[in-house]
């Protein structure tokens, strides 16, 4: 294969909302530079980056795929990623490798929800942008739409390098503000005839190429004295201004296109190679001592692993980008992780499924391993001499959960092996064996998200599993106080057993006064594990219970609070008093208190108005404000309260707190009452009493499972 020294590498990524063309732009570049000899096609399931069975089966992409292509002196390193919200990990992984950001939006829709979430970690990254107004051929197509909602976001940073001369089903021209030429393309696309721009367009055109020069004047001193002097920045000058204002964050060039026709890709593939930024220019890679460096192949061989996949043949597969130095094959390095060592055996430069062998990886380029041992998404694998260790990334925490089993009870050890496999490939995967609610629970980013781990399940490893709706975890309290006592008494030849405890129990709350009409002898408050707090006095007087029965007496209690008498739900937030009891010189040990201690709190704990809590989340979507009705309207089926309401960029903000247990089905609803348009996140709040008519069903529904 052609080499490329480390200026002469380009690493992208194409993010954007699903179906705004991310795929079929990414086939039309390396198709464009003549690696490919036939463009393939979503819908016929044979383009180089979704090449997996199952973004064939579903039309989309659902992992993000490294490709490249060769544009004159440049080799382009292409991450093609999902646009859907669901496979949110796959895409956060490979913008923190990639050098620019490309972001696509449709001509109908522009910038919007997606794009917005998006943004958040291109932010947080501070990459170079480059916008895309993708489908200007789609007969909804709408250019003047799609480019005011960027400047609405963005403001004067966001500067036009293109602007369709017709748009809709006869799109085919181009006027092209840098270059100040309008680009005509034949119906299949390719290389565009040059022409004129039409006298009708000159005095717009004219205006619009000004803009541009005075944006790019702004970013460099140098520049805006030779425009004072001129009046005007050549080409090179105007690269130079643009170059600077993408790695400062401060401008982001917008370029239109028809993907599918092959209309204008080559252009933006022109300004990748001419003004996009490489690897060894900008400083993107964050250290765990929070600076932010540039790739350096003159520094000690260290490097990044952003991506891991688990395949049938090669077995795990690790991506990796060359942030210092270069590798080879035969190398040794060390993991900065694990502290262990890996060895080198085979480097491959990655195309969609195709994977070409090489012996040596340049610095800033990407390429993958197979092989490694202890080598996982997030690692740093570097020269043992180096002291270079890159900070993991922060992935979005998930928005849904599901329990699941195996249909055959027999596959469940072999399925956790396999849901390890996923969370390896898929760190936004979660899951969890739930002891409080007897559970094995999956969490992910959406409803599609955990159907693919389905799908992996089934196909992959050949194991049938079903999802089912995930219990709540709930807590009991009570909401006033009571008293009971209770005697246990065993008799059953030789030594018996005996222990008859009195105890009171009352709400706790922070700061409330100590208790009133009791010696207190002795206090111990516990900070519960779930949650809450267990205060227990020690009330005892005249020697009624010997002193070291008292610790048996409060560990019945705390095993009765594991399983609370309504629900079997934790308890939480009591105060218990041992104020009287009894005990026999022989029959009395530390079981009998133990047993005498969980039956009076449980009989005490019925008499003192107990109430179940509910956990309650606080959710925030995101939606476009002609949409906002139909959300508000569902939160009313869902006893969600709302708690706040903003406006930002054409879409509203809706804040409202909710039970857990109405957001089961929350992702699904949402995306089908908002065409996918809006995007939710949600936390833990707090908890809080359920209504009276849910605890009595939650109670009857306990005590059916108990008696069954």
């Amino acid at each position: 294969m052609k080499e490329f020294n480390e200026k002469n590498i380009k690493n992208i990524v194409l993010i954007g909302g699903s179906k705004t063309g991310k795929t079929t732009l990414a086939e039309t570049m390396v198709f464009e530079a003549g690696l490919l000899n036939r463009r393939g096609t979503v819908e016929e399931g044979n383009t180089v980056s979704d090449y997996h069975d199952i973004e064939k089966d579903r039309g989309n992409s659902v992992y993000a795929t490294s490709l490249h292509t060769e544009w004159r002196d440049y080799k382009i390193n292409i991450i093609d990623t999902p646009g859907l919200s669901d496979f949110i990990g796959e895409t956060v992984s490979s913008m923190r490798v990639a050098d620019t950001c490309v972001m696509l939006m449709s001509a109908q829709h522009g910038y919007e929800v997606s794009n917005d979430n998006l943004w958040e970690y291109v932010d947080q990254f501070k990459k170079p942008v480059i916008m895309a107004i993708n489908q200007m051929d789609n007969v909804q197509a709408d250019f003047d739409t799609s480019w005011a909602s960027i400047k609405n976001k963005f403001g004067s940073k966001a500067v036009l390098m293109q602007y369709p001369y017709n748009s809709g089903k006869n799109f085919d021209s181009i006027i092209d503000l840098l270059k100040m030429t309008m680009y005509k393309f034949g119906p299949e696309g390719g290389k565009p005839e040059k022409l004129a721009i039409p006298d009708e367009e000159i005095e717009k055109a004219n205006e619009l190429h000004n803009e541009l020069v005075e944006k790019a004047a702004e970013n460099d001193e140098d520049l805006m004295e030779l425009y004072f002097d001129k009046g005007n920045l050549d080409e090179d000058e105007l690269r130079k201004g643009l170059k600077i204002g993408m790695m400062k964050h401060d401008l982001f060039p917008t370029f239109v296109m028809s993907a599918k026709n092959n209309m204008g890709s080559g252009r933006l593939m022109g300004f990748i190679d001419n003004v996009a930024p490489s690897a060894v220019d900008v400083d993107t890679s964050p250290t765990i001592n929070g600076e932010l460096v540039a790739n350096d192949p003159n520094k000690k061989t260290s490097l990044f692993v952003f991506k891991t996949l688990v395949e049938p043949f090669l077995g795990k597969v690790n991506f990796f980008k060359v942030e210092e130095g270069s590798l080879k094959v035969g190398q040794v390095l060390e993991n900065a992780q694990t502290e262990t060592t890996e060895t080198v055996n085979r480097l491959y430069l990655i195309d969609g499924k195709e994977r070409n062998e090489v012996t040596e990886v340049k610095c800033g380029d990407i390429a993958a391993m197979v092989k490694l041992k202890d080598t996982q998404t997030c690692h740093t694998l570097k020269d043992k001499d180096s002291k270079m260790v890159f900070s993991p990334l922060e992935f979005p925490t998930p928005l849904v959960r599901k329990a699941i089993k195996a249909v055959n009870e027999a596959d469940e050890e072999k399925m956790v092996d396999a849901l390890k496999d996923i969370h390896s490939e898929d760190p936004t995967f979660i899951f969890e064996y739930a002891k409080e609610l007897k559970q094995l629970l999956v969490h992910g980013q959406g409803e599609l998200h955990l159907h693919t781990v389905l799908w992996k399940l089934k196909n992959t490893f050949e194991i049938e599993a079903e999802y089912f709706e995930p219990k709540i975890a709930y807590r009991e309290t009570i909401q006033k106080s009571a008293k009971a006592n209770y005697k246990h008494k065993k008799q059953s030849g030789g030594s018996g057993q005996f222990g008859e405890v009195y105890i009171e129990i009352e709400p706790y709350y922070e700061g409330m006064p100590k208790p009133e009409g009791y010696s207190l002898r002795g206090v111990e408050e516990v900070d519960l594990p779930w949650g809450g707090k267990l205060v227990f006095y020690n009330c005892i007087v005249g020697g009624v219970i010997d002193t070291r029965y008292i610790p048996a007496i409060m560990k019945g209690i705390m095993e009765k609070m594991e399983r609370g008498p309504i629900t079997d739900s934790y308890v939480r937030d009591v105060r218990v008093m041992v104020y009287d009891g009894k005990m026999h010189p022989v029959d009395s040990n530390d079981i009998s208190f133990k047993i005498a201690g969980a039956h009076a709190f449980k009989e005490a704990f019925h008499n003192a108005s107990p109430k179940i809590l509910e956990p309650i989340h606080e959710l925030l979507v995101k939606v476009p404000e002609e949409l906002m009705g139909d959300v508000m309207t569902d939160f009313q089926s869902r006893r969600a309260m709302v708690q706040g309401m903003d406006s930002k960029n054409r879409y509203s903000l809706i804040t409202a707190n909710i039970p857990l247990a109405e957001m089961y089905d929350y992702s699904t609803t949402l995306r089908s009452l908002t065409q996918g348009r809006a995007s939710f996140s949600h936390k833990f709040l707090d908890y809080e009493a359920v209504p009276k008519n849910i605890q009595e069903e939650l109670a009857k529904k306990a005590k059916k499972l108990a008696e069954a």
